[in-house]
Parts: structure tokens; sequence; C-alpha cells
């Protein structure tokens, strides 16, 4: 009872900024949002051109990478919190908190091709990623450019339903390996979603759960199936500081919680024999370019990487 009196009290306390206004997006936390998000590109950029640590886990030593390998390929999912360093120094985030999270899972009897149909085939996503995304809708696709837009569903002790698009573009490197990259472009929090009075809060000027959402997807096609890899970077407004102690736990559950279920919902998709068949039939997965650029601006930032780790027992170490 304790708890879930806790649980009210802080629920009651987080929205309470609202009836003053609410939270609001500055300029100054848009820049260092920006700043975090180009000093991790950077080091993905490094990744791809050296080629030797497509995945996460390539980054580490020999007998603890096999050692994952054989857990991703026994189905567990690894989920690990990053913090992108810049010159060895944090980032500084006004008013603001970024949320950096990889995971990576391992899908078995499917290819590289049917994979990418399936991550493409946006005006069903819907169905596959409930409760968090509550509709779907493919807007433009151009060769290997998609625009979408996303009804994505929030929910820990308070639920938020947002308006969402996406910029998503992805860059086949070889016949087994590909990535891609999601920027969110616009971002409305609803309120009474589904009513006949619902409406869009101001972009920007809302309760500040989600005010950016960036994802980077990595796929390899080896050992019989193929290896997905997300690394999410989301932005969203800063906590009380009477209330961090208990806040920020919360905080932190909700994208590993958040990108357990994206992997395991995409490989029971997957798996699925009448869908894996359908999505192996696309054509739009046929038709990737084959062209590769960098997905990073060089800045010539030093950056590091800091594990936290969530689910497997990795030793925190820097990248």
């Amino acid at each position: 009872m304790r708890k879930v009196m806790l649980a009210g009290f802080l629920a009651f306390a987080y929205v309470l900024p609202e009836s003053a206004g609410g939270a609001e997006l500055k300029q100054e936390t848009t820049e260092a949002f920006n700043q975090y998000v180009r000093a991790t590109e950077d080091r993905m950029a490094e990744e791809l051109r050296d080629g030797r640590t497509f995945l996460w886990v390539d980054t580490f030593p020999e007998l603890q990478r096999d050692r994952l390998y054989a857990q991703l390929r026994q189905g567990e999912i690894v989920i690990e919190r990053l913090e992108t360093l810049e010159r060895e120094k944090r980032i500084k985030v006004p008013n603001g908190l970024i949320h950096h999270w990889i995971a990576l899972g391992f899908t078995p009897g499917v290819t590289l091709r049917q994979v990418l149909a399936f991550m493409q085939d946006y005006d069903h996503h819907e169905g596959i990623y409930k409760p968090d995304v509550l509709r779907s809708r493919l807007l433009i696709a151009d060769g290997n450019y998609f625009k979408v837009h996303l009804r994505l569903h929030q929910k820990a002790i308070i639920t938020a339903v947002f308006n969402a698009e996406f910029d998503v573009s992805y860059f086949p490197l070889d016949e087994n390996r590909a990535h891609s990259r999601s920027y969110s472009t616009r971002i409305a929090e609803l309120e009474n979603p589904d009513r006949s009075d619902e409406r869009e809060k101001p972009i920007g000027k809302d309760r500040g759960f989600l005010w950016r959402l960036y994802s980077y997807w990595r796929f390899e096609e080896m050992d019989g199936g193929v290896y997905i890899q997300l690394e999410s970077v989301a932005l969203s407004r800063s906590v009380p500081a009477l209330l961090a102690w208990a806040v920020n736990p919360l905080l932190k559950s909700i994208p590993r919680e958040y990108l357990s279920r994206l992997l395991t919902s995409t490989r029971v998709a997957l798996t699925n024999k009448s869908a894996a068949t359908s999505f192996g039939t696309s054509l739009r997965a046929k038709h990737l370019s084959t062209q590769y650029s960098l997905v990073a601006p060089t800045s010539g930032a030093v950056q590091n990487e800091v594990h936290s780790t969530v689910i497997l027992p990795i030793q925190e170490r820097s990248l």
C-alpha cells in the first residue's frame, strides 16, 4: 500500500508543474541534445568505417564476445544503458534528460531481406508493436528513404500519447549487413486521445515526457538468422531535484522495458511462418540501393561510452 501511495504522490508531484504552464523545450536544451547526437554519431561512423565492430558485442574480448553470442542465439536480449562522453567529459543538458540505450537480439531462420522488408512495412507496425504503437502509417517511400507517422503510447505511472513523424533512411553495406537511422521530426503530445475533444498540445510545451526520439538499427545475417541491434537516444524534461531519487529509476526503466518489448515483438512476428513468407516476397527490400554513405558528420570529437549493465553481467567499461 505504501508503494501505491508513493507512486500516486510522485505522479501528482511530477505532473504538478503542468498546472503552471507545463514543461517547455528550450533552445539550450535542443542544442545540447544535438551536441550529444553529433558525438554519438561520430562514434557510430567510426565503427562503420572500421568494419570490425559492426555489432555492439563485437567490442568485447573474444571469450566474453563468444559467450554473449551464445546467449543471444539462445533467445536472450542484451540491453544496456549508455552515455556518450565528449573529450572524456559528460555533455550537460540543461532542463533535459537524455535516455541512451542499446539492445540486441537474434532472430533465427530468417534472412536479411526478410527483416528489411518487415521493418519497412510501416502500415502494419501497429498490429505488431501494440501497445507502444497505436497507429502506424507510411507517408512517403522513396528508394531507401521513408517518412512515417506513428501514434505512440507511453505508460508507467502516467500515461502519455503522442502523434509523431519520423524520417527513416536505410544503408545497405553488403549482402549480409545493413543499418538504418530514424529521426523524429515532429512529436506532439495528445490531450484526450481518441475522444471527440482530442487535441495536440503545442509542440515543445507539454508535460515533457518525449521531445526527441532517434533510433539507430543494425542488421547482420549470420549463424542461420539475423542479429538485430537497436540503439535509441531520446530526450525528455529534467526531473525536479527533490524527486530525482525516486523518479529517475522509473524513467530509466521505461526505455529498458520498451526496447525489450520491441525486439521481442520483432522476433515473434518474423518467426511466424506466414509472416516470414509474406515479408520474403516483398519487392521493397529487393530494390534497396547498394550505395553506402556514412551515418554521421565528423566533428573530430573524442567520445567514450559508459556502460551500465541492465540484464547480463557485463563489466562497466568505456569505448
